[in-house]
């Protein structure tokens, strides 16, 4: 009826788990969270079971009866299996030797049993060995064999993992697993979860995931998550998980195996050391490192000798695989940092540039406001001289009028040929024109003879001269030769003379012009 029973399951969770999705990486990530969230809380728990602990040690005391006592020690032995080897051999030796000394045959055998199964933990596998195998199984009565070969898994089990790196020698030892398994499996209750969890681990060791996932399944839902059965379910779907390849599942129930465990308060584990391992081949070192640091740390603390070694291999990997990210990181800040020094450098750069065309800017602004200042300068002599003119032409015009009504135009004939009048004028005019034009051009005499092989050299008290005046008009466009030649009352002839004799005495003779007509020009 049974079998019959988990057939039909079998193809039910076939069926639903066809048409179901696969454990995602959201789903790992998860449970991952999860068990960082739990290792933080590992104290409590550990905490937890010391209360226990003491609880059931406190009861010891005083006169009780021996039977009572020889249970609370076998509790005792219990807690501590798994939590601290030491204290577990302990109490597991004096349960022995007391239930020796009152010839109780039957708790002799169970804490010689249980003993048997700490050795090899804590790194006496011969003793362990033989401290099973000198027990009588004969004499034992039939209602303490599933104990007995529940001890004898276990033992061998732990024997067998501590040479999984010697497949012949591994081999020889998991089939004594395998043979207390099956002799574990025809005594036990077929209804108990234990005979499920044991049956499941014999479909593994079969070869048949499929069957063997389906009980397991079937048992995770029976069963409260934070204890030993459900923890070593779940390493049990881990390794089918990893049997198949599915890197996402075995994560998962390892994690959760994990879970459990520390939950549980159980220092001697397994699945935290190979999520560790598991954690570092997929390049999570940080958690890798967390999970091998805890699982060590646990195992030293239960003086696991087996963990130690195993999960002692497995750190130097790790610490370098860290070691390697943190050089990684150190070679990224110091290209960050470099990066931002050549920013910085840029920026400085970019802001000296900005500093120095700001200073241009400013630079330039003040020649701005200088020119408009000797523009408002040079119209301000420019309506002073109109207004001279305009003065000096009403003058004239008073003087002619007078003299012609007076009849004295022989007079007004002799002032206007003796070209007097014109000549006070003219340098009146070349005064003021002088002034107005150094005002604009304030370095204009020593840029000319800069273009000059012969400098032009003034008299005392004089502005400009005859040449300087005819490169002014030019300078300031006016390039009529016969207007030049009227302001300065030369013949154009002359205005031509001299504009050709300026012209020879310069170093560059052919762009004469051009460069008068550059100077003082605005410039950045």
């Amino acid at each position: 009826m049974y079998r019959l029973l988990l057939t039909l399951t079998l193809i039910c969770i076939t069926l639903v788990s066809a048409t179901s999705s696969a454990i995602t990486d959201a789903d790992v990530e998860e449970v991952l969270n999860q068990l960082d969230h739990e290792i933080v809380k590992r104290s409590s728990y550990i905490n937890a079971r010391e209360v226990s602990i003491d609880s059931i040690r406190n009861r010891l005391t005083g006169n009780i009866p021996t039977e009572r006592e020889l249970e609370l020690i076998m509790q005792l032995g219990d807690l501590y299996s798994s939590f601290n080897n030491d204290s577990a051999l302990i109490y597991y030796t004096r349960g022995f030797e007391k239930a020796r000394v009152d010839r109780d045959s039957v708790n002799t055998f169970r804490f010689r049993a249980k003993r048997s199964t700490v050795l090899p933990l804590s790194g006496f596998i011969n003793e362990g060995v033989e401290e099973f195998e000198s027990i009588n199984y004969k004499a034992i009565p039939a209602h303490e064999m599933p104990f007995y070969y529940n001890c004898g898994r276990q033992m061998y089990s732990y024997v067998a993992s501590f040479f999984d790196k010697y497949p012949e020698v591994h081999r020889m030892w998991n089939e004594k697993v395998k043979a207390n398994r099956d002799s574990l499996l025809k005594v036990l209750d077929k209804n108990s979860m234990t005979y499920d969890l044991n049956y499941g681990e014999n479909l593994i060791a079969a070869g048949d995931y499929k069957r063997a996932k389906v009980v397991l399944l079937e048992l995770l839902d029976h069963i409260t998550p934070t204890s030993n059965l459900y923890a070593r379910a779940c390493h049990m779907l881990a390794t089918i998980a990893r049997e198949k390849d599915d890197s996402n599942e075995e994560t998962y129930y390892l994690a959760l195996s994990a879970i459990a465990d520390i939950k549980g308060s159980v220092r001697e584990v397994m699945s935290l050391q190979e999520l560790g391992v598991k954690m570092s081949e997929s390049g999570n070192i940080d958690r890798a490192y967390d999970y091998l640091s805890v699982a060590l740390t646990n195992a030293v603390e239960c003086n696991a000798m087996m963990r130690i070694v195993q999960s002692s291999s497995a750190l130097p990997l790790i610490q370098k695989a860290h070691a390697d990210q943190v050089n990684a990181w150190q070679h990224r800040n110091y290209l960050i940092f470099t990066c931002f020094i050549v920013i910085l450098i840029v920026l400085v750069i970019a802001l000296i540039a900005l500093r120095n065309q700001m200073v241009k800017q400013n630079q330039l602004k003040t020649k701005l406001q200088n020119a408009n200042h000797v523009k408002e300068i040079y119209i301000s002599q420019f309506l002073r001289l109109c207004s001279i003119y305009i003065d000096k032409l009403n003058q004239f015009c008073k003087i002619a009028n007078r003299k012609i009504s007076s009849g004295q135009v022989d007079d007004l004939y002799k002032i206007t040929k003796s070209g007097k009048l014109v000549e006070e004028q003219s340098e009146e005019f070349y005064k003021l024109f002088d002034n107005a034009f150094l005002h604009i051009y304030p370095t204009f005499i020593d840029d000319v003879n800069a273009l000059l092989k012969e400098k032009i050299v003034l008299k005392e008290d004089e502005l400009l001269n005859n040449d300087l005046r005819i490169l002014a008009f030019m300078r300031l466009g006016l390039d009529d030769t016969n207007q030049v030649a009227i302001i300065l009352n030369y013949s154009v002839n002359t205005i031509y003379t001299y504009r050709n004799k300026l012209r020879n005495r310069a170093y560059d003779r052919d762009n004469f012009e051009k460069n008068i007509m550059e100077i003082g020009d605005i410039t950045e």
